[in-house]
This record gives structure tokens, C-alpha cells and sequence, in this order.
């Protein structure tokens, strides 16, 4: 098992906490972005092997940024984990179309969660 870069985006200090000490237990490298542009910049300049990221968000929100990523040559492969609080079955169809790999509401179980990542990145 590999140290994983994964690229954490959410607008809620809070909820950043709680993502991050549910996957740094696993030897990840967390990075962090506050909102969807941010992400983006992120993710050209570190490269992260996944990423998490919250849907409500200022600038660009979770949707945007994830049909970004999703649509670029250089990060189409990236999975996308979408965390939210929008828990309609619309939003998770639309954040599906939009490229996400999972889609999870808040709260959010860390058995779950990671569960999640460790699938995306091939560890189980």
C-alpha cells in the first residue's frame, strides 16, 4: 500500500477535519482546496491520485469542478469521489453525470468512506 495523494475540497473547515482524519489513518498525503477553482488549480499542480470533494461550495461548485476534471485528457483517469449534503436522488444522477466514480452524503460513515477510496485506488 502506497502514500496515495489525495486532493480534499470542501468549503467547511469542519468537514475538512473529519475527511481528513478519516483517510490520513491509511498513510494518505492529503492536500486540501476550499472551493472548486481552488481544486482545480490543485490538481495541476499536485497531481492527486483522488480526489473528495464537497458539491455546495462558492466560486465553482463540486459539479463544475468535477466535469472539469473529468473532461481534461490529463485527469479523465483521476476518481472522483463526490461528498455531500444533497442527498435527492436527482443530485446523485446528476453528479454521475457529471463524471463522478461515487457519490456519498453527509454525514458520512469513515467505514464508508474509506471503503470508497481504498476501492478507487485498487486496494481492495
Amino acid at each position: 500500500m502506497g502514500a496515495e495523494k489525495i486532493l480534499v475540497v470542501d468549503d467547511s473547515p469542519t468537514e475538512l477535519k473529519l475527511i481528513i482524519n478519516a483517510l490520513a489513518t491509511q498513510g494518505n498525503v492529503i492536500i486540501t482546496a476550499n472551493d472548486g477553482e481552488q481544486a482545480l488549480r490543485k490538481v495541476v499542480k499536485e497531481k492527486p491520485d483522488l480526489i473528495v470533494m464537497d458539491v455546495v461550495m462558492p466560486n465553482m461548485d463540486g459539479f463544475q469542478a468535477c466535469r472539469k476534471i473529468k473532461s481534461s485528457s490529463d485527469f479523465k483517469h483521476v476518481p472522483v469521489i463526490l461528498l455531500t449534503s444533497k442527498n435527492q436522488k436527482s443530485d446523485e444522477f446528476w453528479g454521475k453525470k457529471q463524471g463522478a466514480d461515487v457519490y456519498l452524503t453527509k454525514p458520512f460513515k469513515e467505514t464508508v468512506l474509506r471503503a470508497s477510496v481504498n476501492k478507487l485506488l485498487g486496494r481492495g
